[in-house]
């Protein structure tokens, strides 16, 4: 175990960044989301949850794919270059962390996406605990421990310390690349803020969820269910849900004529929209109420009834706190089991 001061915590970005690029949580415009570390930069590690996740770092919200030019009267495509140089994730929660191994399932399945494999092999992950989870978090029922957050290295803010624990051969490997800044420590505290956390976590409200209505077996229990009718009825497609989910996977794939060629590229999008997979003969999902029923029977149903039981949802609480009319999956969850919603 290692620590190191808060106030010492810009020397440690500094460190990091000399060698790598860094992401960490940074505050902009009132609002704190992953962003790549500067001089200029305002840090805040103390914010539970970015806006986003930082699942950008791994699957960029929007990026290039290839390029394809016309040269002596052929044609020559170039793939865009993969990651190849090692970075840092600074500051990921327990439930983020979880939500790359959701990823991991489709990105990493065969046949891999090559993009997204190079960035896992390159990515380094710096969890940091959740010191006081909120009302909007159910991370516990999905068997997260957000005391105990799984990552490279393991951290926690502990008074006027961020204490430091490497778990992998990458988290060994950065702990002694920044030794001159990092000083032995002592586990007791980090014992006494995992008590405390866990201690909180008994009596958030959402603490009692139940999934037993939920699972491989809902894919057909639950599609016909009339409660579809009822809940979608407020749902504005705007889409919102998808985008700060950790992890939602959709993408599209468009060309654009840069006027000497075309280029590809993928950006992310939304089940919820009424274009999502749109083909020549129209849409296989022709309704909102359609659509509201297939985002969450994939996290719910469909995704452990394919993954071994893992669920694609990790309780981080972004859609429970951002979507405008209260249609979060908390909701579903709950009205399926009987519950007061």
């Amino acid at each position: 175990m290692h620590r190191i001061k808060k106030s010492e915590l810009p020397r440690l970005y500094e460190a990091i960044a000399k060698t790598q690029t860094l992401y960490l949580p940074v505050k902009s415009a009132g609002k704190t989301n992953f962003a790549v570390w500067t001089e200029t930069a305002q840090p805040d590690i103390d914010t539970l949850k970015t806006v986003k996740s930082p699942k950008d770092a791994f699957f960029p919200q929007c990026e290039n794919l290839y390029t394809v030019k016309r040269e002596e009267g052929k044609l020559k495509l170039t793939a865009e270059e993969l990651e190849s140089e090692s970075f840092v994730v600074f500051g990921i929660r327990a439930c983020d962390v979880r939500a790359l191994s959701v990823l991991d399932k489709v990105f990493l399945s065969n046949p891999v996406d090559t993009y997204y494999a190079a960035r896992r092999e390159h990515g380094i992950l710096v969890s940091l605990a959740c010191s006081r989870p909120e009302t909007s978090c159910f991370c516990g029922t999905f068997g997260i421990d957000c005391a105990q957050p799984e990552g490279d290295v393991a951290t926690w803010l502990c008074g006027e310390y961020l204490y430091w624990q490497p778990q992998t051969e990458k988290g060994e490997s950065l702990t002694n690349a920044l030794s001159d800044l990092l000083e032995e420590a002592e586990e007791a505290p980090v014992e006494k803020a995992k008590e405390e956390i866990r201690a909180i976590c008994e009596r958030l409200p959402l603490k009692d969820l139940s999934l037993e209505k939920w699972g491989a077996h809902a894919a057909h229990d639950n599609f016909d269910s009339p409660l579809w009718e009822e809940l979608y009825k407020g749902c504005l497609a705007c889409g919102t849900c998808t985008f700060v989910c950790p992890t939602c996977q959709c993408y599209d794939i468009k060309d654009y004529d840069t006027g000497n060629g075309i280029q590809r590229y993928r950006c992310w999008d939304s089940c919820m929209y009424s274009d999502f997979t749109m083909m020549a003969h129209g849409n296989n999902r022709t309704s909102q109420m359609q659509r509201f029923r297939q985002r969450f029977m994939h996290k719910l149903a469909y995704f452990p009834a394919n993954n071994d039981g893992m669920f694609s949802c990790v309780g981080c609480g972004r859609c429970v706190d951002k979507c405008p009319s209260h249609l979060n999956i908390v909701k579903v969850i709950k009205t399926f089991g009987k519950e007061e919603a």
